[in-house]
Order: C-alpha cells, then sequence, then structure tokens
C-alpha cells in the first residue's frame, strides 16, 4: 500500500508539473522563437566564448555584449537591407499599379495567342493587389513581434553566456537518463544547430551569387538588388528561389524578351536550382552529418511551427524524435528484453 500511494504522489506530482508547463507554454509559444533563437545562438557561441572568457581571461560581461553586438549586425543588416530595397518597389507598385496591370495583359495575351485562352486576367490581379494592401496591418504586426522575440532572444543569450557552465550542469543533472544518453543528447543538439546554423546562411549567399550571374547574362537590372532577395528566398523549402527568378522571367516575356526569358528560366532551373539541392544535400551533411530528408522535413515543420527560426530547430525536432525513440530503447526496452 505504500508503494503504491508512493507511485500515486509520483504521478499527480508529474500531472502538475506537465499541466503547469502546458499552460507556460501556451501563453509563452508567441515569443518561443526568441528562447530558441538564443539557444540558438549560445550553442554556436559556446566555444569561441570559452576561449575568451578562460584561456584569454576577458570580461564575461563585456565579452557577452561584444558577441550581442556582432549578432545584432548579422541578422539586422540582411533586414535591414531587404526592406530598405523592397520598401520604394512596392511602394511604387500600390501608388502606379498600371505597369503591372499591362505586363499582366501582354502575357495574357501571349499566352491566348499561343494555346487559345487566357490563364491570367488584370482584374484578378487587381484584386489580389487589393487583398495584399489589406493585409499590411498583420505584416505591422508581425513586424513587431520579430522585434520583440529579437529582443527577447538577446535578453536570454547575455544570462545564458554569463552563466552557461552553471546552466550546462544543472541540466546535465535534472535529465533522467544515463551519462551516455545525455551525451548523446548534446552531441545531436550540437551537431544539427552548427549544421544548420552555420550551413543554412551559406547557401543563402551560394545561391545569390549564382542567381546575380544569371541575372547579369540576361538583361536584369538592379542584380544586386534581385541577387540578394533571392538568396533569402532561397531559405524558403521546396519553393526556395523561384519565388524571385519566376516573376522576372514573365517580366521579361512580357516586355518582348523571349530569348532572355526563355534562357533566365532554363539557367536557374539548371543552375541556381541544382546549387540549391546540391549545397543542401552535401554541404549541410558535412557541416554535420545530417540526413537530407531530415533537412527537408524539418525545415517544412519547422517554419510552420516556430517560423523563420525553425529554419534551425526543424530538422532539430526531427532529430531529436529519432535520438529519443533510440534512447527509450536504450533505457528501457533493452533492460525489459533482459529481464524476460
Amino acid at each position: 500500500m505504500k508503494g503504491f500511494n508512493n507511485n500515486l504522489k509520483q504521478i499527480s506530482l508529474l500531472l502538475i508539473i506537465v499541466l503547469i508547463g502546458f499552460l507556460m507554454l501556451k501563453h509563452f509559444y508567441i515569443f518561443l522563437p526568441g528562447v530558441l533563437g538564443a539557444i540558438t545562438l549560445y550553442i554556436l557561441s559556446r566555444g569561441s566564448y570559452k576561449y575568451l572568457t578562460v584561456t584569454k581571461k576577458w570580461s564575461k560581461t563585456w565579452t557577452s555584449l561584444l558577441f550581442i553586438i556582432g549578432y545584432t549586425v548579422i541578422i539586422c543588416l540582411p533586414v535591414y537591407l531587404a526592406a530598405m530595397l523592397l520598401t520604394p518597389k512596392l511602394v511604387d507598385l500600390f501608388n502606379n499599379p498600371v505597369p503591372i496591370m499591362v505586363a499582366i495583359e501582354s502575357i495574357s495575351q501571349k499566352v491566348h495567342d499561343a494555346v487559345g485562352f487566357k490563364i491570367l486576367d488584370p482584374e484578378n490581379a487587381k484584386i489580389a493587389m487589393q487583398k495584399i494592401a489589406a493585409n499590411i496591418p498583420a505584416l505591422l504586426t508581425g513586424t513587431a513581434n520579430f522585434l520583440t522575440n529579437l529582443i527577447l532572444m538577446f535578453f536570454f543569450l547575455y544570462y545564458m553566456l554569463v552563466n552557461g557552465e552553471k546552466m550546462e550542469k544543472y541540466l546535465n543533472n535534472i535529465l533522467p537518463l544515463r551519462q551516455e544518453n545525455r551525451d548523446l543528447l548534446s552531441k545531436e543538439t550540437f551537431m544539427m544547430i552548427r549544421a544548420n546554423g552555420f550551413g543554412i546562411p551559406l547557401l543563402a549567399v551560394i545561391q545569390g551569387l549564382a542567381a546575380m550571374l544569371g541575372y547579369y547574362l540576361f538583361g536584369i537590372t538592379e542584380i544586386g538588388m534581385w541577387a540578394f532577395l533571392t538568396g533569402v528566398a532561397s531559405l524558403v523549402p521546396m519553393v526556395g528561389t523561384g519565388l524571385i527568378w519566376v516573376p522576372l522571367a514573365v517580366y521579361l516575356f512580357s516586355t518582348g524578351q523571349t530569348f532572355n526569358a526563355i534562357a533566365l528560366g532554363i539557367y536557374s532551373i539548371i543552375v541556381t536550382g541544382n546549387i540549391d539541392y546540391f549545397v543542401r544535400l552535401t554541404l549541410l551533411k558535412k557541416v554535420g552529418d545530417v540526413h537530407p530528408i531530415i533537412t527537408i522535413i524539418g525545415l517544412i515543420i519547422g517554419l510552420s511551427m516556430f517560423g523563420f527560426i525553425g529554419l534551425v530547430f526543424g530538422p532539430l525536432l526531427i532529430s531529436y524524435f529519432i535520438v529519443l525513440v533510440k534512447i527509450y530503447r536504450s533505457e528501457f526496452a533493452e533492460k525489459n528484453e533482459a529481464a524476460h
């Protein structure tokens, strides 16, 4: 009876812990990307930070602030450039939609002449633009959430860096696993975050440069801006760089540059597209031995769950699932098999 009472107390306590954790997560979920971002940056910074503060005897406080300043520039500069490059284009588009309507009508007429029916309708395009304009308040709300998560991320990162050793010891002690499985979980976390934290930005740079060459060869103006946006678009799973080069090819076609439009499409599919898959499936695997299926599925799930930071934590979530199954078998299933 005493054993039964102890088990009941244990189950009750666990249920209370799970319930409180669920309530906390439910109301904190909108800020979860900030916490996940801090964890990502901490793991990427851990080795360099320890070298500077332990070996070189730098101040923990000032070194932490130095890392935060560096990450602020790395993260905010691309966002700032994207906003500065896109804002004038979007303002011109909404203030004077006539050129885009003319281009749509031109493409529609050419398709009609070729196949006998219209696939594009200027009226539908106008309605689509009105819907986009109506969603601008939601975009502003998303921007506010991004800034809030950014501030929260750096706030957590500071304390993680300053108290990193104590934090790691505490986590190591509370995990109810054998030391070998704790080490396995730690190794998997470091490998996946390193692979995606370093590999994915490098992928964006490579694809942007490859796209820039194509834009230069086939008559696109402002190639720097479009190459930058193509690199950013490469982070989107499945669709990727097509978000940028397809509209550009359509624009060339609508303005009578048929050869350049076809050539840009072929180049983007063969060169830019192949670099996309080559880098995803080889470079990321070398930086950290990540299976291509884990990378692709993880990116899709991660973006849906966590937003932009899901590019890193999506693949990590898939890997955690696989590793936890292995750990469960090691901790419990093998013991049960031995007992029988």
